[in-house]
């Protein structure tokens, strides 16, 4: 088996002829390999020990577990489960007045919807989210700092510090319910654009229409993708 750091890099530059199509891409989930590297990069992340639906958390992963997981997408009976749905308070933005932060202060704070996937479903979910960086960040534009790799809220300053300069007005925007609003059909095609391996692109449908479980009530999405997972 192949190290995914030699698969990611290789991926990476065949990405950067943006004609170039990708027809192999499932396979790469036969490899035990790229499940150690997912389990260690969601190791490192805040909550990686929160449980989904299932129950059960990285605690509980084995090579058993990993090769079970692996069996069921070769004969492709894999199926995500529903992902647990928790509500957060949003943030306050930081580039808003004093007197607007009054005012929200004392408005009732909004929530944002979590999804949380099961544990299995984190690994499989982070060895297509490698796959799919590798294929697209080389390609994004150099003005894009919204999560990538690298990037943040402060990369986007220091670019705006270089770039605007004689700036007279910024002007914020925010798309309402974004994530919960993407349309399935839309997103699938542009994947296509570039991807050719429909069990690839089969396994990205299964995610997207998972549903999720809200008071241990199970509801279907139609539409959006889940944050948190």
């Amino acid at each position: 088996m192949r190290k995914p750091s030699h698969v990611l890099k290789s991926l990476e530059d065949q990405a950067r002829n943006e004609e170039y199509t990708f027809d192999r891409l499932y396979r790469n989930l036969y490899n035990p390999e790229f499940f150690y590297e997912a389990y260690n990069n969601i190791a490192k992340s805040q909550g990686s020990m929160t449980a989904g639906a299932d129950g059960l958390t990285l605690d509980d992963m084995t090579d058993a577990r990993i090769n079970r997981i692996i069996a069921s997408l070769k004969d492709h009976s894999y199926q995500p489960n529903p992902a647990r749905r928790e509500y957060i308070a949003k943030q306050n933005n930081p580039g808003r007045t004093g007197k607007q932060h009054a005012k929200r202060a004392t408005s009732p704070a909004k929530k944002r919807p979590l999804g949380i996937p099961s544990t299995d479903d984190k690994l499989v979910q982070e060895i297509v989210r490698m796959i799919l960086e590798a294929i697209y960040e080389p390609t994004f534009s150099d003005y894009s700092h919204g999560f990538r790799p690298k990037r943040s809220c402060h990369t986007a300053l220091r670019s705006v510090k270089h770039r605007f300069i004689g700036t007279d007005w910024v002007i914020e925007g925010d798309i309402k319910a974004c994530f919960d609003s993407f349309d399935h059909h839309v997103l699938i095609n542009i994947l296509r654009r570039r991807i050719k391996d429909e069990h690839f692109i089969s396994l990205i449908w299964k995610m997207l229409r998972a549903g999720y479980l809200e008071q241990w009530i199970y509801h279907d999405t139609y539409t959006g993708t889940p944050q948190g997972g």
